[in-house]
C-alpha cells in the first residue's frame, strides 16, 4: 500500500511538471512580442540612456557663469620697526568681488540650442524604434511562415501516407506492380525532406527572434501566434505619402535639424559682441593719516575691445551649416517619397498575385489532386499523372504561403516607410 502511494504521488509530480512545461510554451501575439521588445532591447535603451545625457546637457547650457573672488594683502611689513615687529600692523586688505554679465541673450540660445539638440535626440530615438521594429516584425513574419509552412508539410505527408497506405492494399491485391509501389514509396523522400527543412527553418527564424528580444527562452518553449494571411485593402498612395511627411522621425529629425543650425547662428552672433565685467572692493588701508579714512570702496567695470575676434569664423560656418542641413532635409523629403512609392508599388503587385490564387488556383489544385488521386486508385489515370498531380499540388501551396510571406514583408515595409502601422 506505501509503495503504490509512493508511485501515486511520483505520477502526480510528473504530471504538474508536463502541466507547467506545456504552460510556460505560451504563444505571443505581435503586441506582446513588441511590448516585450521595447523593455528588453539594449539598444533602445542605449539610446533612453543618450536622450537622458542630452538633458542633462541642457542644465549645463543655461547655469549662469560664476562670480569671481580674490583677496589682496599688501604692506606687510618685513623687519621690526624701533625694536618691535608688528607685520599685519601697515597691512592693506582688500576683497574684490567680480562678476561677467553675458549680454544678448547668450545663456538663453545656449539653452535654446541644447533644446533643439534633444528634440533630435528624440527622433533619432523613434527612428532608431522604427528601423528595429521594422527587423522585428520581419522576424515575426518570417516565424509565421515558417510555421504555416511546417503545417503544410505536415499535412502533404500525412496526405502521402495515406495514399501510401491504400496503394499498398492495392498491391496485395494484385491492382498495381511492384515497381509502381517502389516509385510511391520512393516519391516519400521529397515529403519528408519538406519536413525536416521546415522543423528546421522555423527552429532558426525563433533564434532570431529571441535574440532581437533579448531573450534566453529555450527554443522548444518559445512560440508565437498571429494571422498569416492577406487583405486586398490597400491604402492609397497619396493618404500613405502624407502619413510619412507627418509622421516619418528621420524627417522631422531633419526639420529640428534646420531649425538647431538657425539657433547656433544666432548664438554665434551674440557670441560676437562684448560682455562686460562688473567688479567692486572693499580695502582697508591703515596707513592713511586720517584715522576716519582707513576704511573705502571701490568699483570698476572692464570692457574687452573686440577689434579682431568677432567670432566671424562661427558666423560664418553656422550660416552655411543652415545651408547644408536644408539641403539634407531635402534629401530626407526626397527618400520618404521613394520609400512609400516602392514599398506601396510592391505591396499592390503581391496582392494582384494572391488574389488569383485564393479565388482559383487554391482551389483547382487540390480538386486536381482528389480527382486524379482517385482516378489512380481506381486504375483510371497512370502513375505519371498521380505524381504530377502530387507535384503540382505541392507546388501551388508552398508558392501561395511564400507570397502570402511577400505580402506581409511588403506591408512592413509600407509600414516603415509610412513611420507607422497603415497595414496591420
Amino acid at each position: 500500500m506505501k509503495r503504490l502511494s509512493g508511485r501515486l504521488w511520483f505520477g502526480l509530480f510528473l504530471a504538474a511538471v508536463s502541466a507547467s512545461s506545456g504552460w510556460a510554451q505560451k504563444s505571443l501575439t505581435w503586441q506582446e512580442v513588441r511590448d516585450k521588445f521595447q523593455q528588453a532591447n539594449p539598444s533602445l535603451r542605449a539610446g533612453q540612456v543618450g536622450i537622458d545625457e542630452s538633458r542633462a546637457q541642457e542644465i549645463t547650457a543655461y547655469l549662469r557663469p560664476n562670480p569671481n573672488l580674490a583677496v589682496s594683502v599688501d604692506g606687510i611689513q618685513i623687519a621690526p620697526s624701533q625694536g618691535v615687529w608688528k607685520p599685519l600692523s601697515g597691512a592693506t586688505e582688500s576683497p574684490n568681488l567680480s562678476y561677467l554679465h553675458e549680454r544678448r541673450h547668450k545663456r538663453e540660445l545656449r539653452l535654446e540650442s541644447a533644446q533643439d539638440a534633444t528634440k533630435i535626440a528624440v527622433s533619432g530615438q523613434s527612428d532608431l524604434e522604427r528601423t528595429l521594429v521594422f527587423e522585428l516584425r520581419n522576424a515575426f513574419i518570417q516565424t509565421l511562415q515558417e510555421k504555416a509552412v511546417l503545417s503544410l508539410a505536415r499535412e502533404n505527408l500525412s496526405y502521402y501516407d495515406h495514399v501510401l497506405d491504400v496503394n499498398r492494399e492495392r498491391y496485395k491485391a494484385g491492382a498495381i506492380a511492384q515497381v509502381d509501389l517502389d516509385r510511391l514509396e520512393i516519391q516519400r523522400v521529397q515529403y519528408e525532406s519538406d519536413l525536416q527543412t521546415a522543423e528546421v527553418n522555423l527552429r532558426t527564424a525563433k533564434i532570431q527572434l529571441l535574440a532581437l528580444l533579448n531573450d534566453r527562452t529555450p527554443v522548444e518553449q518559445f512560440d508565437v501566434t498571429g494571422p498569416f494571411e492577406f487583405s486586398d485593402q490597400i491604402v492609397a498612395l497619396d493618404a500613405v505619402r502624407q502619413i510619412a511627411l507627418d509622421t516619418r522621425p528621420d524627417l522631422r529629425g531633419a526639420l529640428q535639424t534646420v531649425e538647431k543650425a538657425k539657433t547656433d547662428h544666432r548664438l554665434a552672433i551674440a557670441n560676437g559682441s562684448t560682455d562686460p565685467t562688473f567688479a567692486a572692493w572693499w580695502t582697508h588701508n591703515p596707513s592713511f593719516n586720517n584715522p576716519f579714512d582707513h576704511e573705502s570702496l571701490g568699483a570698476s567695470i572692464s570692457v574687452p575691445l573686440r577689434i579682431f575676434d568677432r567670432n566671424q569664423g562661427e558666423k560664418l560656418r553656422t550660416q552655411l551649416d543652415i545651408g547644408r542641413s536644408e539641403q539634407l532635409m531635402e534629401v530626407a523629403r526626397a527618400q520618404v517619397f521613394s520609400d512609400v512609392d516602392s514599398a506601396h508599388a510592391t505591396v499592390t503587385s503581391t496582392v494582384t498575385l494572391l488574389e488569383p490564387y485564393k479565388a482559383r488556383y487554391l482551389q483547382q489544385a487540390s480538386r486536381i489532386r482528389d480527382t486524379i488521386s482517385f482516378s489512380y486508385e481506381h486504375g483510371a489515370a497512370s502513375l505519371l499523372d498521380f505524381l504530377n498531380a502530387q507535384s503540382d499540388y505541392r507546388s501551388v501551396q508552398v508558392s501561395y504561403l511564400n507570397l502570402v510571406g511577400s505580402y506581409l514583408s511588403a506591408a512592413n515595409q509600407l509600414n516603415l516607410a509610412a513611420g507607422r502601422e497603415v497595414i496591420q
